[in-house]
């Protein structure tokens, strides 16, 4: 399994909304980016991920899971070069971790969040997922 980030600023999109969304998920749209939208691409069913609110609150606040694989972005209006992958949120962090935190943490200089701060999907470690989530309070975090 991958683990991966994805970025939403809590006015377009929230983790309020993203677990009302419920088991079924929702597409992940609007990416305009190559990198990150190879990421998706490279993504399988059940990778999980950190879903962190940027802009404001610039924090992860919780976990989500691929439920559905790469396929073209509803958004794109018929672009094919846009894809994108559906996701469900999985749990909440029971401790938000803050980007002042990661940045803060020599075990996570190297995070994409740190040195690719604008790439709205961006893979994740597993090393840089353990301590993410021990940091979030997760003693046994979904893998």
């Amino acid at each position: 399994m991958a683990h991966w980030l994805y970025k939403s600023e809590p006015s377009a999109w929230s983790w309020e909304q993203q677990k009302a969304a419920g088991d079924k998920g929702t597409e992940w749209t609007g990416v305009r980016n190559y990198l990150a939208r190879n990421n998706m691409r490279a993504m399988q069913i059940g990778d999980k991920g950190f879903f962190y609110h940027s802009n404001d609150g610039l924090e992860i606040v919780g976990i989500v899971e691929v439920c559905a694989l790469s396929h073209p972005d509803s958004t794109a209006k018929g672009d094919p070069k846009w894809d994108c992958v559906d996701i469900r949120a999985v749990r909440d962090m029971p401790k938000p971790v803050t980007l002042k935190d990661v940045k803060a943490s020599e075990k996570l200089s190297k995070m994409s969040l740190v040195t690719s701060m604008r790439l709205s999907v961006q893979p994740v470690t597993d090393e840089e997922w353990a301590e993410v989530c021990r940091m979030g309070g997760l003693d046994n975090p979904p893998r």
